[in-house]
C-alpha cells in the first residue's frame, strides 16, 4: 500500500528540458551555430555540469565558449520560467487526485531551494506538497538513493510505502538504489533498457499515475 508519492521536478512536472533546449539553440544560432539538435541535447539528459559542459567540447572543440553559453543560457531559462512554468501534461489532475485521497507528497529535485520555491510558487502548485528537498540540502546528488530516502523521512513512511516519479536514468536509478518503487514519464529521452528494467512501470502522462494507484 502506498502513502507517499516523490516527484521529481525538472521534466517530470515541468516541462523545463524544452526550455533549455529552446534557449540552447537561441544562444548557439546566435554564435553562429545552427547544428544543435535534439538528438546532440540528449546527450546532456541526465548529466552533471562536467558531463553537459564534455557533450558541448567534443561536438565544437575545445575552443568553445561553454562559460559564456552556460551562464547566459542559465540566466534565460530563469527568465523564462518566471515568465511562464509550462507544466506536464495529467500534473494538474494527478495533484488533485493525490489530495482528495490522502496521499502524502514531497518535492525531491536536483536543484536549488531558491529555484524550486520560485518554481512551485510560479505554477500554482505548491499547496499540493507536504514538504520539498532539494540538490543544495543533500550531500550526494542522483543516483545515490539519499534524496529519496530523505524524502521517505520527512514523510515519516518507509521506502516500501513510498513510488517515486521520475523522468531520468539518474533518478531511476536513485530510486532503484533506495528500494524504492519508481515510475518513469519519460521526457525528451527514453530511458535505456537497463534503466528500463529497473522501474515498476513506464506510463505516457502523469495522468497514467492515477490508474496506477487506483
Amino acid at each position: 500500500m502506498k502513502k507517499a508519492i516523490i516527484f521529481d521536478m525538472d521534466g517530470l512536472m515541468i516541462d523545463s528540458e524544452r526550455v533549455t533546449y529552446n534557449e540552447y539553440v537561441k544562444k548557439l544560432h546566435m554564435l553562429g551555430h545552427d547544428d544543435f539538435t535534439e538528438e546532440l541535447y540528449r546527450h546532456c539528459l541526465g548529466k552533471n555540469k562536467a558531463g553537459i559542459c564534455k557533450v558541448f567540447t567534443d561536438h565544437y572543440g575545445d575552443d568553445f565558449p561553454m562559460t559564456e553559453v552556460w551562464d547566459d543560457v542559465h540566466v534565460w531559462i530563469d527568465e523564462s520560467l518566471r515568465k511562464h512554468v509550462p507544466k506536464k501534461k495529467g500534473l494538474d489532475k494527478l495533484l488533485k487526485y493525490l489530495k482528495d485521497n490522502g496521499y502524502k507528497t514531497i518535492v525531491a529535485t536536483s536543484s536549488a531551494r531558491l529555484r524550486v520555491d520560485e518554481i512551485l510558487k510560479n505554477a500554482g502548485i505548491a499547496e499540493f506538497f507536504d514538504d520539498s528537498i532539494c540538490g543544495d540540502e543533500v550531500t550526494h546528488g542522483k543516483p545515490d538513493p539519499e534524496i529519496f530516502l530523505t524524502a521517505c523521512q520527512k514523510l515519516g513512511v518507509i521506502p516500501s510505502e513510498a513510488l517515486v516519479l521520475e523522468d531520468s536514468e539518474a533518478g531511476i536509478l536513485a530510486a532503484y538504489n533506495g528500494r524504492i518503487d519508481v515510475i518513469c514519464v519519460p521526457d525528451m529521452k527514453y530511458p535505456e533498457p537497463d534503466y528500463a528494467s529497473k522501474v515498476t512501470k513506464i506510463v505516457d502522462s502523469l495522468e497514467d499515475v492515477i490508474e496506477y494507484l487506483k
